[in-house]
């Protein structure tokens, strides 16, 4: 789960030095507030310039840029390597409200598809330890595929494709929302992204169900 761990680190390093800046910013603050109201008031300065100071500041957030920069961009890298096997491929669908999950290598043609009323929403099978490109595009309106637990998210436009690949290294269950208001039942397009061992997921691609819950298999 690449995405999730990039992302994690990334927020913990920028978050840490905003933290701390905060910290740093509120002491300074703390000390001149505390300062003057002991009675002790400088006088105004005659100086117009502090270039010392100016460069001192310049060069904090000059280190700090020199740093961020490219190690974000690094992560970034790292976030979207090339897979080293040919991924496996889902055709995703939305559509007001709901989605279709589309096999289009596997054998049967596989296809999973659901109305998103009630208990009836599609889940989108995949194998684990495998790359899995989804192939995103709408029928209708702009929609969203967004997984909170897996920080992925992306934009589904009609008449083009969006990609990205994923993949996940143990089997387990997550939601997956719409994050683009679509219309009148935008809140019900929920999903559900479910990893499998690369056996069962070959039994899913020959026809057979993975369990309940999968909305309506064509």
């Amino acid at each position: 789960m690449t995405q999730r761990h990039v992302f994690g680190s990334v927020f913990a390093v920028e978050a840490s030095i905003a933290v701390f800046l905060f910290l740093l910013v509120l002491a300074l603050f703390g000390y001149a507030l505390i300062r003057r109201r002991a009675g002790r008031q400088a006088g105004a300065s005659r100086q117009a310039e502090r270039p010392a100071l100016e460069k001192y500041y310049v060069g904090v957030l000059t280190a700090f840029a020199v740093f961020l920069v490219p190690w974000t961009a690094w992560q970034n890298h790292q976030e979207h390597r090339s897979p080293r096997s040919a991924p496996v491929r889902v055709d995703v669908i939305g559509f007001q409200w709901c989605r279709t999950f589309g096999y289009p290598r596997s054998p049967a043609r596989r296809s999973v598809t659901a109305d998103c009323r009630g208990k009836d929403v599609p889940t989108l099978v995949v194998p684990t330890g495998r790359p899995v490109q989804l192939r995103l595009t709408s029928r209708d309106v702009i929609h969203s595929l967004r997984i909170p637990q897996l920080r992925h998210k992306m934009d589904v436009f009609p008449n083009h494709v969006n990609t990205f690949t994923l993949t996940l290294d143990h089997e387990g269950r997550w939601k997956g929302r719409c994050a683009e208001f679509c219309g009148g039942r935008h809140y019900a397009m929920d999903f559900w992204v479910r990893a499998v061992s690369p056996r069962e997921y070959d039994r899913f691609l020959h026809g057979q169900p993975p369990g309940t819950g999968t909305g309506t298999a064509a």
